[in-house]
C-alpha cells in the first residue's frame, strides 16, 4: 500500500500542472484564439514566481509566500499573453507563429534577466511548502494517505480551478458569451457582444493559468528554476486535444499523462519495473510516446471548437 500511496502522490505532482495549463488553453481556444504559447508563458510564470520566492522566503512563512508567488506568476503570465492577444486579435497575425515566437523568446529572456539579476541562470529556493499531513483529513484511512499526506496546497488549488472553470464555462453568462465568440463570432457580434474583449479575456485567463501552471510544475519537482518546464506546455496541448476541449475529460487526460510521467520518473523505486531490465531512457520516453500514440488515434475524432483560430473582422458583418 505504501508504494501505491507514493505513486499516486507523485502522479498528482505531475498531473496538476498539466491540468491547470490545459484548462488555460481551453479558455483561449474556446474564445477562438489558438494558444501555442503555453510553454513560453509557463516559463515566464515559473521564473517570476520562483524569483519572488527566492527574494521573500526569509521574510515570510512558507504557505503565504507560495500563495503570493502564485499571484505573481499569474500576473506575469497575463502580461506576456497580452503580446499574443494583440498579435492574434488586433493585428490578425498567424496565431501559431505568434505563439511560437513567445515560446522562443521566453527561455532566452528568462536566462538574460536571471544572469543580469544574480549572475547565474539558476534561481534556487528552499522547498518548505510540502504539507506532511492535512489536519483531520490526513488521518482518514486510505483517503488520507492518498490525498492529504505529503502533498502541496497547489494540488487543491488545481482541483478548485477545474471546478471553477467548468462552472464559468457552462453555468455563467460570461462562459456562454466566450464560447459563442469562439464558435460563431459574427452571430455574437450581431447581438451586441464585443468579440475582441471576450477574446482578450480568454487569452488573459489562459495566460494567468499557464503562468500558475509553470510555478506549480517547479515547486514539487525541484529546488531551483533553470529556465525550462521540460516541454510541459506542449504536453498540456496534447492533454487539451485528448480531453476534447471539455474540462472533466481534460482532467482525466491530465491524470493519465501524469501517471505516464510518474512511471518515467520513479521507475527505479518500483522493484517490478527494475527487475524487467529495461534501459532508463525507454522509461523517460514513455510520456511522449504515449502522447504520439493517443493523438494519432484520437486526433481525427476530437471535436475542436468550430471557429478555433479563425480571425474575426468586425467590419465583415
Amino acid at each position: 500500500m505504501h508504494m501505491l500511496y507514493f505513486i499516486i502522490q507523485q502522479m498528482m505532482y505531475f498531473s496538476i500542472p498539466l491540468l491547470i495549463v490545459a484548462l488555460g488553453g481551453l479558455f483561449s481556444e474556446r474564445s477562438g484564439v489558438v494558444n501555442i504559447a503555453l510553454e513560453g508563458i509557463m516559463v515566464i510564470g515559473a521564473f517570476s514566481g520562483i524569483y519572488f520566492i527566492n527574494q521573500t522566503q526569509g521574510a515570510l512563512p512558507g504557505q503565504p509566500v507560495l500563495l503570493l508567488a502564485i499571484l505573481v506568476a499569474a500576473a506575469a503570465g497575463m502580461l506576456i499573453s497580452l503580446l499574443h492577444a494583440y498579435a492574434a486579435i488586433n493585428m490578425k497575425a498567424d496565431q501559431v507563429i505568434s505563439g511560437t515566437a513567445i515560446n522562443i523568446f521566453a527561455p532566452a529572456f528568462v536566462i538574460f534577466v536571471a544572469r543580469m539579476l544574480q549572475g547565474v541562470q539558476q534561481i534556487p529556493f528552499v522547498n518548505q511548502f510540502r504539507i506532511n499531513s492535512v489536519p483531520v483529513l490526513g488521518d482518514i484511512p486510505v483517503i488520507g494517505p492518498l490525498l492529504f499526506q505529503n502533498t502541496y496546497i497547489t494540488t487543491y488549488i488545481g482541483v478548485g480551478i477545474l471546478v471553477i472553470s467548468w462552472l464559468v464555462l457552462y453555468k455563467t453568462r460570461f462562459g456562454l458569451r466566450l464560447r459563442a465568440c469562439g464558435e460563431h463570432p459574427q452571430a455574437a457580434d450581431s447581438v451586441g457582444i464585443n468579440v475582441y474583449k471576450m477574446r482578450y479575456a480568454g487569452v488573459l485567463i489562459s495566460g494567468a493559468l499557464a503562468g500558475i501552471g509553470g510555478l506549480v510544475f517547479v515547486i514539487p519537482t525541484s529546488t531551483n528554476f533553470n529556465a525550462t518546464v521540460s516541454g510541459y506546455g506542449f504536453l498540456a496541448l496534447a492533454v487539451l486535444i485528448f480531453g476534447q476541449w471539455k474540462p472533466w475529460r481534460i482532467a482525466g487526460a491530465a491524470l493519465f499523462f501524469g501517471f505516464m510521467k510518474t512511471l518515467s520518473a520513479v521507475y527505479s523505486g518500483i522493484p517490478f519495473l527494475v527487475g524487467l531490465g529495461i534501459p532508463s531512457n525507454i522509461y523517460k520516453m514513455i510520456p511522449y510516446v504515449a502522447t504520439l500514440i493517443l493523438l494519432a488515434f484520437t486526433g481525427k475524432t476530437s471535436c475542436a471548437p468550430k471557429a478555433e483560430g479563425i480571425p474575426y473582422d468586425k467590419g465583415s458583418r
